[in-house]
């Protein structure tokens, strides 16, 4: 049976929790990515950074983007997996929690990330169907 290992990305770009937003932004333009997961000083995964949350959490709010931590945005329950989960763990817990992309932890160190573009990749298409769609499901009220 498939890994969350074989079909992740190595080598994942991150964000320190002490970089600024603006930072982390220009990070995401240079490696044209929509996230990035936020390390501590510890080197552990503190959180995820999306585009989303710069313009929700920042811009909108009239932040200072320069003046704003990717730390400060790490917020929530991280939501991980662990490089020898079961693929189709990966899946249930990526519909289940509506998110589209997952870090994936070696002994707690970051060692990838598998994103809905890694499941369209690699997996059947009825597969990944099944993963938009949850994924982009309403949440229940």
């Amino acid at each position: 049976m498939s890994t969350a290992r074989d079909i992740m990305t190595p080598d994942v770009t991150c964000v320190r929790s002490e970089e600024s937003v603006v930072d982390a932004a220009r990070k995401m333009v240079e490696l044209d990515v929509g996230a990035l997961p936020i390390l501590g000083p510890d080197e552990r995964l503190k959180g995820m950074l999306t585009d989303r949350d710069i313009v929700v959490r920042v811009v909108a709010e009239g932040r200072d983007p320069a003046g704003c931590t990717a730390g400060e945005l790490a917020r929530g329950e991280l939501v991980t997996v662990d490089a020898g989960d079961s693929l189709d763990r990966v899946l249930q817990l990526m519909a289940d929690r509506r998110i589209r992309r997952i870090p994936v932890l070696d002994e707690h160190v970051l060692v990838g990330i598998i994103a809905q573009a890694d499941v369209a990749r690699r997996l059947p298409d009825s597969t990944v169907g099944d993963l938009v769609s949850d994924v982009s499901r309403a949440p229940a009220h």
